[in-house]
């Protein structure tokens, strides 16, 4: 998938994200600060800024983990540098550090959620090592499924699935455009969002659209792997855990793409709401 920016959906252009969509009181807001007030205390240890990931590196109690988020394209100005602290980001606090998810421009808040990801309790009783392919070809079976973004297993999911939309703000072969999600998301059963919208301000206005009903699955290395996403409205968690961290951060740091980290020490997990059962 292209560079990030922060238009709608993940995946597509460079046009820069202009910090507009991150309102006081939103759901956004709201489930960044319910992830803030779960983080563990910490130090910080590395902070990467890749083309198209970033890295946070943390250690607790002696263990050392390291958070993902994708980086958000932002432009630049003469005004303001995109990240004030930079250079001094290790002698920050941590919890100063993912804060920074409330910044509402990136790429302070793709470094904030990163931060978070590192600093959150690994909530992984009852994660099961499955990717979101597999979830979605399951929740999908015989079933209408949403999927915000187009994402490399897209051609094998449509052969599991009873009708596959992709949305996308570039579309592909067999891709709807972006503008269709208000007509396309209320009638899927099953609605699959990018942790990005996470980032770019637009989960909440992709969660209204859906019927109450449908299943809700939000997937990739943005993801925060804690429950606080299934207090709303989240039903699986399809995220990522790094298990070698040097060699993902060296990769990070050298533009790699997912399909480049996963292959260097990530591992792919799901947790389910629950009830939901996986």
């Amino acid at each position: 998938m292209a560079r990030t920016t922060g238009r709608p959906f993940d995946g597509a252009g460079d046009a820069p994200y202009d910090g507009t969509t991150l309102a006081e009181g939103s759901v956004l807001v709201q489930i960044i600060q319910d992830l803030l007030r779960e983080v563990q205390e910490g130090r910080i240890l590395d902070v990467r800024v890749g083309v198209f990931w970033t890295a946070v590196v943390a250690e607790m109690e002696g263990a050392v983990r390291c958070g993902l988020a994708s980086t958000l394209y932002g432009g630049h100005t003469d005004a303001e540098p995109p990240v004030p602290q930079a250079g001094h980001l290790l002698d920050m606090p941590a919890r100063e550090l993912a804060n920074m998810a409330l910044a509402g421009c990136p790429p302070r808040s793709s470094i904030g959620l990163a931060a978070i990801n590192a600093l959150l309790p690994p909530y992984l009783e009852g994660a099961v090592e499955l990717n979101a392919e597999a979830i979605l070809s399951d929740l999908g079976r015989n079933r209408k499924v949403a999927l915000v973004g187009h994402f490399p297993f897209v051609e094998r999911l449509r052969e599991n699935v009873g009708e596959l939309w992709v949305l996308e703000l570039q579309p592909r072969g067999g891709d709807l455009p972006a503008s269709a999600a208000a007509q396309v998301i209320p009638q899927a059963d099953v609605l699959a969002l990018t942790g990005t919208t996470l980032l770019n301000g637009t989960f909440e206005s992709l969660m209204r659209l859906r019927r109450p009903d449908a299943q809700v699955l939000v997937l990739g290395p943005t993801t925060p792997l804690s429950p606080v996403l299934f207090r709303h409205g989240a039903h699986y968690l399809s995220g990522s855990v790094v298990d070698d961290v040097a060699a993902v951060v060296k990769g990070v740091s050298q533009a790699a793409g997912f399909r480049q980290i996963h292959r260097l020490g990530v591992r792919l997990v799901t947790l389910a709401r629950p009830g939901a059962g996986l």
